[in-house]
């Protein structure tokens, strides 16, 4: 059966998204939300969506049954009306990361899709590339040992601009929910919710935050040293080490196509593995496996995950000084 989508937004990652659905069998876009019925209009002209409207409208479509489920595209802060109001028309979700803007928003939003039977997934699209899924399989198999260590880092310089989405707390701007989600994801994939979070960084004159070095500790001496800025490109590099090797995540390991393994005593060994389009393919594919199989949470990447990278996150911009909100839409 084809899975027919629903977009809500229309900016680079609905575009990004778009694009994908189209190289995923089984798949079509159905609805184009915005806030700008004009907007989503022309979105849906462009991706060849039969339907467009407001977001109320993309609700409506959900509720008839006329999608099947609804990628939420939007800046942080709206994702957790959008979810709720889906939700609450049962219609099944993939919500883009950071999943909401506060971790009491995340938790009312992964409450109610449990409590109505309601598939909901984070769009952490890193976790189903082909190169973090052989990752995963090298860790499980017991290749490099027990893992002990994680490092990660994201940077990407972007020349400030408080009236940009980038930088408007309001929007939930700043390194962290926007970079620093990835690392943070990757490290607790592995390495399960810390028991303390770290973090030190530098904001800008808006009160953004700048850069973050996040410090995830475990009692049972295990860490992660994850860094994210909007200052500098940086190599977007991953390392997990373990007792009897490591594994590096060819830059950029939020996006990666190998692998470098070093067992100890070894040579290296190089593994590729490519993705499929832009690399978006695999989280809609495993969208569309759970839902014909009747899922309400993936097993790859379960609800409590978001939490667990939810309470990091919210951890380490409380230790920046800073405070996110929800942002109501209008539906």
């Amino acid at each position: 059966m084809t899975t027919r989508w629903g977009i809500a937004a229309t900016g680079g990652m609905a575009a990004a998204f778009a694009s994908d659905l189209a190289v995923t069998t089984d798949a079509e876009i159905a609805f184009v939300g915005s806030r700008s019925p004009e907007s989503a209009s022309a979105f849906a002209d462009r991706f060849g969506a039969p339907g467009s409207g407001t977001y109320r409208d993309l609700v409506e479509a959900g509720r008839r049954g006329d999608v099947d489920v609804v990628y939420v595209a939007t800046p942080h802060p709206q994702h957790h009306d959008l979810a709720l109001a889906c939700i609450e028309a049962r219609t099944p979700l993939l919500v883009e990361k950071a999943f909401t803007a506060t971790l009491a928003g995340a938790e009312e939003v992964v409450a109610a899709a449990r409590a109505a039977g309601v598939f909901c997934m984070e769009a952490m699209w890193t976790r189903f590339q082909p190169a973090v899924a052989h990752l995963r399989d090298l860790v499980a198999a017991g290749d490099i040992g027990e893992v002990l260590l994680v490092q990660a880092d994201f940077g990407a310089q972007r020349d400030f601009d408080p009236a940009s989405r980038l930088f408007d707390l309001t929007l939930g701007g700043g390194s962290v929910l926007d970079l620093g989600v990835y690392p943070v994801s990757l490290a607790q994939h592995l390495l399960g919710r810390p028991d303390r979070v770290t973090a030190t960084g530098t904001t800008y004159p808006n009160g953004a935050d700048r850069s973050a070095a996040i410090q995830l500790s475990y009692d049972d001496g295990r860490a992660a040293s994850l860094t994210c800025t909007l200052a500098s490109q940086t190599p977007g590099r991953a390392i997990v080490v373990g007792i009897a090797g490591s594994v590096e995540v060819v830059p950029p390991f939020y996006h990666p196509s190998a692998l470098v393994v070093r067992r100890n005593g070894a040579e290296p060994v190089d593994v590729e593995r490519l993705p499929t389009g832009r690399g978006y393919v695999h989280q809609a594919e495993e969208v569309q496996r759970c839902l014909a199989d009747g899922l309400t949470e993936s097993p790859l990447m379960p609800l409590q995950d978001t939490l667990d990278v939810m309470w990091v996150l919210e951890e380490a911009l409380g230790q920046l000084g800073i405070t996110m909100a929800e942002a109501a839409v209008d539906l």
